[in-house]
């Protein structure tokens, strides 16, 4: 007859991450450091493959770690896993945003706030919603201390805005685009066009959101070296017997000495 488990009796904890394997995150080529880090997943068991739960996973990365560049830490891109090769994660640009801290910084009192958003589509079938944001600023000689702009003013900016987007990101493709985002060249513009109808400064394109995405298509990822590397398993190390056994021979010799 089998014994009756007694009441209360613990089960036996389990290391979660032992049952995990790790995965190296790639960024798209477009960026200037790839490595973005090391991603978990449970290990495949049976019809259940890892490599199915790991797509489709967003993650969110700060673009100064990927351009090695301080001056962009305001600015996150969320990157979604599309493929997965051997070891490695390929991922594909997802969206953009910024800081918190960084868009507190720039609304001040005395100026207008100038928004506007746009839905785009980029040769190579992406759909995107790009959001604009910018203030007036004082004239060259203003004396007033106060710089806002008239209600017609703003609405013409807004107009500008939506056509230098539109304009910029529907005549190129994705990676294209996000080359434009990194130096901020969008904003730039928008600032250049629109200082004739009133004077703007802190411009940015300062939130981009996936909409929808084409068929994935492995070759716009860039190739990587998916050849299988050593794992760094360390050295063996002698039981703790052994080391016992040696060190009393290391002693036996010095005193026959």
């Amino acid at each position: 007859m089998q014994k009756r488990k007694k009441k209360g009796q613990k089960k036996k904890k389990v290391d979660p991450f032992s049952k995990k394997v790790w995965y190296d995150v790639k960024a798209p080529d477009i960026f200037l450091n790839r490595d973005v880090g090391k991603m978990p997943v449970n290990k495949t068991t049976g019809a259940d493959y890892a490599e199915d739960k790991l797509k489709g996973r967003i993650m969110e990365v700060c673009l100064a770690d990927l351009q090695k560049d301080e001056d962009q830490s305001f600015r996150k891109i969320k990157l979604r896993v599309e493929d997965v090769q051997g070891k490695y994660c390929l991922t594909n640009f997802y969206g953009l945003d910024f800081t918190r801290d960084k868009i507190r910084s720039l609304v001040r009192k005395w100026q207008t706030l100038i928004e506007a958003s746009v839905d785009v589509k980029t040769t190579d079938g992406y759909y995107l919603r790009m959001f604009c944001i910018g203030f007036t600023k004082r004239r060259t000689n203003q004396i007033k201390k106060a710089c806002y702009c008239q209600s017609a003013q703003a609405k013409k900016i807004r107009a500008k805005m939506r056509d230098i987007m539109t304009r910029e990101a529907s005549n190129c493709t994705l990676h294209q685009l996000v080359r434009k985002f990194i130096p901020g060249a969008i904003g730039i513009l928008i600032e250049k066009e629109c200082n004739g109808i009133y004077p703007l400064t802190h411009v940015f394109v300062r939130k981009v959101k996936m909409l929808q995405a084409p068929r994935f298509d492995a070759g716009s990822l860039g190739t990587i070296d998916v050849t299988e590397e050593s794992e760094d398993v360390g050295e063996a190390v002698d039981d703790a017997e052994g080391g016992d056994d040696a060190g009393e021979g290391e002693g036996g010799d010095d005193a026959g000495d």
